[in-house]
């Protein structure tokens, strides 16, 4: 439909084209502004079907002001520690008749006031102002036939730096520091002198101070940089972008578009898809609401759409998982009694022996299972075949019917720390026959307990396959915590405010030392 629009569109622009080209030979003034109209039309149409063909996601992730707020002090943490690290050159120079070398230079103490927050269509602004840095360094000093040497501990005062780190995606889909604008100056720097001499030489400290504030200005710039660039970047290299789940799916969470930053936000669109690891080309298609967030009160919101669980329900249906058969110690002796006696008479015109073999139900689900995301809760579909089957030793399975069931289950979702996990449980059921008006009302005392004996066995199976969850896109060493799912029409939102379990040093540590998250 959108395809034949397109084309009539076309035709349209294309006839006005042609007389415009005619008006041209009459009326330039009018020619120019039917032109002018048609560019207009044109370039709305491209930007509704730029719209229109857009990859929707399935998942969505916002941080919020709040989140920041509590990552300011982590950031300011780990910008200590790498400004903590600079080193500088030892210092060599003459002044008169003193001359003068200064090494071992070491920051003894930082004294810093940062803020973080977002820089709306950039990305994040780290700011310190008016702080203060303790340094102390060892002097040599020769003057005339005077030599001291001793410590000096000097304070550059009047810090200030303002950096802007560029946030964007990827070619692999993946959240980046793309760029760092950096300025760093200080306004002033004091020395103090020890030693013998040290009330002599106080005279000198300005030339000594000037030197150390130049070098010591160059330096913060650099650290910063390879601390956003690198570090931070190592971190952001631990969020899943594309990864197995188990050995039977893998997701996809590669990001759709550069992220969108406003004053109070931070807005993710990932795509959020499940595939299956032995057919990794063969997906579903989305065609599901796009969520909506609208909430800021949390530290971070997650939104998953109905997509996000049916491309799992796809993927675990093409490999193969949603199959089982229920016989011997699986089935219930009651279950089997009431088998045995509802194909009694199919069981004697086959054999009458077979009255002594055990019997066996096969379910296999027929097509991919759907979601249905409503404000009341979250609802999976299941349309399945059951084959009634006896056993007879050494010899093939005999098929004493094949029956339909449709299901439906409630699906309970939850986050603990970065999984999300899903617990289903079986809310109705109906079995019948499509060959046979009489056999379905003959399966109407089975409902019941085929309802018991599926709650029982097959719906633990599949909660076993899907316990572990999946994990969500947060990097290594943070979770969710005090989390609050709420349901809307056709997508979840889960609420929550973040946790750090361990320092971005470490965590970046951990990650250059190839260990992994342990609590994923």
């Amino acid at each position: 439909m959108l395809a034949q629009n397109v084309y009539r569109v076309y035709g349209f622009i294309l006839w006005h084209h042609s007389k415009g080209n005619e008006c041209l030979q009459h009326k330039f003034e009018v020619c120019s502004g039917i032109m002018g109209l048609l560019k207009v039309s044109v370039i709305f149409l491209l930007s509704l079907i730029t719209m229109t063909l857009a990859e929707p996601p399935g998942c969505k992730i916002r941080i919020t002001d709040r989140g920041l707020e509590m990552l300011k002090a982590e950031t300011k943490r780990f910008v200590e520690g790498e400004l903590s690290n600079i080193t500088m050159p030892e210092m060599r120079g003459k002044e008169g008749r003193f001359q003068y070398t200064i090494k071992d230079v070491k920051i003894t103490e930082l004294n810093l006031t940062s803020d973080l927050r977002f820089q709306p269509d950039v990305g994040l602004l780290f700011e310190v102002q008016n702080s203060s840095i303790t340094l102390n360094f060892q002097r040599r000093i020769l003057y005339w036939l005077f030599y001291d040497e001793g410590a000096i501990n000097a304070s550059a005062e009047g810090v200030n730096i303002f950096t802007v780190l560029h946030l964007i995606k990827d070619q692999d889909g993946r959240l980046k520091i793309s760029n760092i604008t950096c300025n760093a100056f200080i306004t002033k720097m004091r020395a103090r002198f020890s030693g013998t001499l040290g009330r002599v030489y106080d005279f000198i400290g300005t030339l000594l101070t000037t030197g150390m504030r130049f070098v010591l200005n160059k330096q913060i710039c650099p650290a910063l940089n390879h601390a956003a660039l690198v570090l931070v970047n190592q971190l952001l290299e631990t969020v899943p972008v594309r990864t197995e789940v188990n050995s039977y799916v893998g997701i996809d969470y590669s990001l759709l578009n550069d992220p969108v930053v406003t004053e109070t936000s931070l807005d993710m669109d990932f795509r959020g898809m499940f595939y299956d690891l032995k057919n990794e080309n063969e997906t579903l298609v989305n065609n599901a609401v796009n969520p909506v967030l609208r909430e800021y009160d949390r530290m971070v919101y997650l939104a998953l759409s109905e997509y996000f669980f049916d491309s799992g329900l796809y993927s675990y249906f093409k490999g193969g998982l949603f199959q089982t058969q229920i016989a011997n110690e699986r089935m219930s002796k009651d279950l089997e009694m009431l088998l045995r006696t509802t194909y009694l008479g199919k069981i004697m015109m086959l054999d009458p022996a077979f009255m002594e073999h055990p019997l066996s139900l096969e379910l296999e689900v027929t097509s991919p299972p759907r979601s249905t995301i409503k404000t009341s809760g979250a609802m999976v579909a299941v349309n399945c075949n059951v084959k009634v089957l006896v056993l007879p030793p050494g010899k093939p399975a005999v098929q004493l019917s094949s029956l339909t069931m449709e299901g439906k289950f409630n699906a309970e979702v939850s986050m603990k720390g970065k999984r999300l996990t899903i617990h289903l449980e079986l809310k109705k059921f109906k079995i019948f026959s499509s060959e046979s008006a009489f056999e379905s009302f003959a399966l109407i005392p089975l409902q019941g307990p085929l309802k018991t004996m599926l709650q029982i066995s097959a719906v633990p199976l599949i909660n076993n396959y899907i316990k572990r969850g999946v994990q969500i896109p947060l990097p290594d060493g943070m979770d969710f915590i005090e989390e609050v799912v709420e349901y809307h029409n056709g997508y979840i939102i889960v609420g929550a405010n973040l946790h750090f379990r361990t320092g971005l040093r470490e965590i970046i540590e951990r990650k250059l030392s190839g260990e992994t998250d342990n609590s994923v």
